[in-house]
């Protein structure tokens, strides 16, 4: 994309998200949505399962499995004193992945002057309740969703409806190209929700504390599994407490915000080689 603030996967990277492809095929039911952040290397990770699920033939000029990009699923860079990173536009994202779907219009952007880690659960809890509630309306049963370490936290919490008291408790695993699952309570979705009307409006409050869950609720069936990874779990993370990334003001973070608002977790790595 040109932006020093989106790198591509290194090879190793992009190896692990073709075997992440290959287990994902085997999954049932079957895959029906793909939501991706819209940043490069979730878009890189995700792409080989399009491929895998869907493969691309000359009769079929306009697949029906593309990847929507969401914004409310997408990096969390704490609070700084600069305007956060931000992905390139549907355009450009379109003539490098030729599936991505630049005709979807993400339900909500955060904010680029940052989140503390209250409002990034909030941010995604409206985004999966959108999501939910179009997967309902499609009749949708399966959607994989591509994103990034601290999201994945919050989207765990929001969809069991467990906050810990604890903020760095390690609740949930997310591994590199690691999949976690989940698997719906109940078919309920919260009514009277506002629409997000741009970054001044506030994020709509969508109730999910205290057990209820967004979208009637969900049950953790797996979490960060990587028995289908030659390298198995790598690089996992978790909350540090912490909400300021360090730098100076008008630089932006390289990669992402985890090395200096989390903290990396060591897993039970496979007989494969660890490179990160």
């Amino acid at each position: 994309t040109g932006i020093p603030s989106d790198p591509a996967l290194a090879g190793y990277g992009v190896a692990q998200s073709h075997e992440l492809a290959a287990h994902l095929k085997t999954l049932s039911p079957p895959i029906e949505r793909i939501y991706s952040s819209p940043f490069y290397r979730c878009i890189q990770t995700i792409s080989p399962t399009l491929d895998a699920l869907s493969p691309p033939s000359p009769s079929t000029s306009s697949p029906s499995l593309k990847i929507r990009g969401e914004n409310g699923i997408g990096e969390w860079y704490g609070l700084a004193r600069f305007d956060h990173p931000s992905p390139a536009n549907p355009a450009l994202l379109k003539t490098l992945f030729p599936r991505y779907d630049e005709t979807y219009t993400p339900v909500i952007k955060p904010c680029v002057n940052g989140e503390n880690i209250e409002e990034l659960h909030n941010r995604t809890a409206y985004a999966l309740h959108r999501i939910i509630e179009q997967s309902d309306r499609e009749g949708v049963k399966a959607i994989v969703i591509c994103t990034h370490a601290a999201t994945l936290i919050a989207i765990g919490r929001v969809l069991t409806g467990r906050m810990p008291e604890d903020i760095a408790e390690e609740d949930f695993r997310p591994f590199t190209c690691g999949l976690s699952t989940f698997v719906r309570r109940g078919k309920g979705v919260q009514t009277g929700v506002g629409e997000w009307k741009g970054p001044e409006s506030g994020v709509p409050s969508v109730e999910w504390r205290d057990g209820r869950g967004v979208g009637g609720g969900w049950k953790l069936e797996g979490s960060g599994e990587c028995g289908f990874l030659s390298g198995g779990e790598e690089r996992g993370w978790r909350f540090s407490g912490d909400e300021s990334f360090v730098a100076e003001p008008g630089q932006a973070p390289a990669l992402d915000a985890g090395s200096a608002l989390g903290v990396v977790v060591e897993g039970n790595k496979g007989s494969g080689p660890s490179r990160l």
